[in-house]
This record gives C-alpha cells, sequence and structure tokens, in this order.
C-alpha cells in the first residue's frame, strides 16, 4: 500500500483526509477515544487545533505521531487491512530539498514495524520504504494540463508557514528560480486575528476567520466580516508584490496558486484583475496524491 502523507505547518493531509497539526499528549486516557493515539504507554490526541510552530519537522516527536494518526485515517478511509505493509511517501519545498532530504528519511523511517492504536483499534504497520519528492511539483503530477501549452508557469504553493516559489520551463523545474517566502497562511491569520481584536474586541477563532476568507456565510457581526475580507485582501496583496520583488513577472508568466492558502486567492484575484494570470489548484489533497502517483509511475518502469 503506498499511502502519500503531505506534512504541513497548518495541516496533515493523506489523499481523503486533511486535520490540523495540533497534538496535546496525555498521560492517562482522555474522557474520549476521538481522534486518540495509543503509542508507547502514552495518549495522544491529535488534530485538536495547531501546535506551536516549529521550522525543523523533524525537532521533536509530534509529526511522526501525527504520521501514524494520519496512516490509521487513511488506511480506515481505504477500508484495508489494519496491518499493512506500506511505502510512504512524503515532501519537502525545492528550496531546501537536498539539505533536508536525508533527516526526513530517517525521522520517517525510524521504525519499521509499528504497533500502536488509534482510537481503540490496533494497527501494527510495516514501513517498507521512504520515497520523498519536491512538493507543489508534485501536485502538477495529476494536472499535466497546466503545462502542456504553456512553455513558462509559476508555481505558487501557498502553506501554513511558506509561500514557495517555483518556474517551470518546458514543463521542468528551473531551480535558480526557487524561492521561499514566510508568507504563508498562519502570519495571515495571526494579523486578522491581531487587527479584529483592536478595532472590535472581539477574539475571533482560526476556524471562523477561514470561514469568511473562503467565501462562506457567517454569523459575526457585519463589521468583523469586513474587517476579515479587508484584511484578506491585503495579505493577498502583500504576497503579489512579494513575489514581484522576487523578480518574477505576474503579468507575463501564468501562475498554478495550490495549497491551503490558494482559496484565499480564488475568492478575491481574476484574470480581469490584470494582476497577474491565475490558475487555481484548490485541491489541498493535491500534494499527497501526487506523490502517490508518482511512486505508482516509478513502479510500473
Amino acid at each position: 500500500m503506498v499511502i502519500g502523507i503531505d506534512h504541513g505547518y497548518y495541516a496533515i493531509k493523506t489523499k481523503q483526509v486533511c486535520f490540523p497539526t495540533g497534538i496535546i499528549r496525555y498521560e492517562y486516557e482522555p474522557y474520549t477515544m476521538q481522534n486518540v493515539l495509543q503509542y508507547r504507554g502514552e495518549y495522544y490526541v491529535c488534530g485538536t487545533g495547531r501546535q506551536t510552530l516549529v521550522k525543523d519537522k523533524t525537532a521533536n516527536d509530534n509529526y511522526y505521531l501525527l504520521t501514524l494518526a494520519a496512516l490509521a485515517q487513511e488506511i480506515r478511509k481505504r477500508k484495508g487491512e489494519r496491518t499493512a505493509k506500506v511505502v510512504l511517501a512524503a515532501g519537502l519545498p525545492l528550496t531546501g530539498f537536498g539539505r533536508e532530504k536525508q533527516k526526513l528519511k530517517e525521522y520517517l523511517f525510524q521504525k519499521q514495524l509499528i504497533r500502536f492504536l488509534y482510537e481503540g483499534e490496533r494497527y501494527e504497520i510495516q514501513i517498507e520504504d521512504v520515497k520523498l519528492f519536491p512538493q507543489g511539483y508534485s501536485a502538477l503530477a495529476l494536472y499535466p494540463e497546466y503545462l502542456k501549452d504553456e512553455p513558462s508557469v509559476l508555481l505558487v504553493d501557498i502553506g501554513g508557514w511558506t509561500v514557495d516559489l517555483m518556474r517551470l520551463d518546458n514543463a521542468v523545474p528551473n531551480a535558480a528560480t526557487c524561492r521561499s517566502l514566510e508568507l504563508g497562511v498562519i502570519r495571515c491569520m495571526d494579523e486578522i486575528r491581531e487587527q479584529v481584536r483592536r478595532n472590535t474586541g472581539l477574539s475571533v477563532t482560526e476556524t471562523q476567520i477561514e470561514r469568511v476568507l473562503r467565501g462562506k456565510p457567517s454569523s459575526m457581526p457585519a463589521e468583523v466580516v469586513s474587517l476579515i475580507e479587508r484584511q484578506g485582501r491585503l495579505y493577498i496583496e502583500k504576497i503579489l508584490s512579494a513575489i514581484t520583488e522576487a523578480g518574477f513577472d505576474l503579468r507575463a508568466v501564468p501562475s498554478v496558486f495550490m495549497g491551503g492558502g490558494a482559496a484565499i486567492f480564488k475568492h478575491r484575484v481574476s484574470e480581469q484583475d490584470r494582476l497577474c494570470r491565475p490558475i487555481y489548484l484548490t485541491d489541498v489533497h493535491a500534494n499527497a496524491a501526487g506523490y502517490e502517483r508518482i511512486v505508482g509511475q516509478m513502479r510500473t518502469l
């Protein structure tokens, strides 16, 4: 079984599952077993809130534990056996791919046979191999039509902490163009929460903000909704300005916006704005599915 996992700062994604990166440890059994991972005698509630940002995802066990939760959820979605052999496929930004590849592979491959319980059900997973691929570019494996008729395309992957940029020329990544901007969705959320608190005295949640930014109806006061919308637009303008400053002409080269932040752009920027030539890939599962597709292609060669 090949399972792709996109280890985001904001959320963990597999081909069929998406949940926040929050994880809370308990020494004793919590009040509910929902989303609870039992591993090495301790309990972990996975997917509640968001953990404190740690730029090096291998610095502690959190992402390893979240990986186990993701494997359990994805296997359940596939109605697979809970005793399974798995090839784990994951990714890294192209800017640090060569530097971080071996470290992440060792982190995910630290124990080949893993036994744990998830929501009270026992799993025994044999990790047969770990395959790593570049984020963003891997997602385009699912959508080759985006590259077919364009000699140059800019990939803009808007993640939780970073916005990763990469130009593809004739469908081949141009490594010299890779950039990583610390302007991800987490920054946007934090700035909006602070502005709402300053202007209205209300402490809104990230879930409420995200709902407004995705263009869904909200029961919050009109003043708050308007403020969130305005700040969302400022966030978009800041990213577009930073991309231009990085040396990319957004009006000359079409841009594929993907990642968790792509939906924010889709509701606020169109080609008629003449700010850029946008193509939207808003499927948050695209990276994970892309990793699986590439492993499948490698096996047929």
